[in-house]
């Protein structure tokens, strides 16, 4: 699987959040080399504090693969899930996250909780960090009222 592209792709997706006034925070969702989701946090738009992008990814990807489950699924995103994500994550049984930045306000796949591989857990998931983090922080730096309260996976 190629990360750099599917990253690239998460990137892209977080700078048009900025452009429609949201967090640069995004998510893309892989099945079989196929992307199967991508979005961004719509909170602002939608005033649903649960429109996280790695949860509109999810919810993509299981309309357009037509089940809840998601075991094949690698969800790509530009910055660490919260605990909120990582839980609906577990739940859906992706298999593996690939995220670009450390979330250190509430990350949980292990910055600041380890909620995505928790041993008391019946599911854990794959992860690999720091994939374009450089790109990722840059367009975390360049939101204006995002601060390090508000830097939120």
């Amino acid at each position: 699987m190629n990360y750099e592209l599917f990253m690239g792709e998460a990137l892209a997706e977080a700078r048009l959040a900025m452009e429609r006034g949201e967090r640069p925070v995004a998510a893309v969702a892989v099945v079989n080399d196929a992307m199967v989701g991508r979005a961004h946090d719509r909170v602002r738009e939608l005033d649903d504090p649960t429109a996280h992008a790695v949860i509109v990814a999810l919810r993509e990807a299981a309309r357009k693969i037509g089940t809840a489950r998601l075991a094949q699924a690698t969800i790509f995103a530009t910055l660490e899930p919260c605990p909120m994500c990582v839980g609906a994550l577990l739940q859906s049984d992706v298999e593996a996250l690939v995220y670009a930045a450390p979330n250190e306000v509430d990350g949980a796949a292990g910055t600041v909780l380890q909620i995505a591989q928790n041993a008391d857990l019946p599911q854990r998931l794959r992860i690999v960090s720091g994939i374009r983090r450089d790109e990722a922080e840059e367009l975390l730096a360049a939101e204006p009222d995002l601060d390090r309260a508000t830097r939120r996976g």
